[in-house]
């Protein structure tokens, strides 16, 4: 089994989207290890609905639309970082976190400790809107400085060449392409915006090989 990391800079960039068009385009398997807040379709289900691709069950499933820490606080329950290694899949696994990297699982662990325990490598999602920058150089030193292989950073929004490239460059990290924000969000309008803006191959061949930038 390969696994991929989908992370993102915060919270509400579109990253369960790419993930969502990342399982299609591998013929993957969609893993989210901690869902918090139940009142609106999951992110599993989403991806599901819009990959046509497994979804395996989460590790918690928390009713409260917070970080995930003080979900599982309100139903009186700790997340163990133990109890979610990376589960078993046919092919390609996708696991995707919540929020941004520094984000509590408990009063002791954050994404980014369990992303460095698990060891695979990592698709940042960035947004291209003002501000990103400084989060996006900020969480690549974080990844790096945890130990964590980085695939390259993928951008959502509306295009901003320079920020982009200001990103790269500083990052020292591989531009993945740009998913722009889809006025009809289907499987096959996401399908088409995947094949025509993101570098498929160049994640692909840092899977197969190793080569992570």
């Amino acid at each position: 089994m390969s696994a991929l990391i989908v992370t993102g800079t915060d919270t509400g960039i579109g990253k369960t989207i790419f993930s969502a068009g990342l399982v299609q385009a591998l013929a993957a398997t969609y893993w989210k290890p901690v869902q918090s807040g139940l009142e609106e379709e999951t992110d599993s289900q989403i991806v599901a609905r819009l990959s046509g691709r497994p979804a395996l069950p989460e590790g918690y499933l928390l009713q409260l639309p917070a970080s995930p820490h003080l979900s599982a606080e309100a139903e009186g329950v700790e997340i163990d970082p133990d109890a979610l290694p990376l589960p078993e899949a046919d092919g390609v696994l996708v696991a995707e976190g919540a929020g941004g990297l520094m984000v509590p699982l408990n009063r002791e662990a954050l994404y980014l400790d369990l992303f460095a325990r698990w060891g695979a490598p990592v698709i940042l999602c960035a947004r291209t809107q003002l501000g990103t920058i400084n989060h996006t150089l900020l969480s690549l030193k974080a990844l790096r400085g945890a130990g964590c292989p980085v695939v390259g950073v993928v951008f959502i929004g509306d295009p901003e060449p320079a920020v982009e490239e200001t990103i790269c460059q500083f990052g020292k990290a591989a531009h993945l392409g740009r998913l722009p924000v889809l006025g009809e969000l289907t499987s096959d309008a996401l399908a088409v915006a995947f094949q025509a803006s993101i570098q498929v191959d160049l994640i692909k061949a840092a899977l197969a090989q190793g080569e992570i930038a």
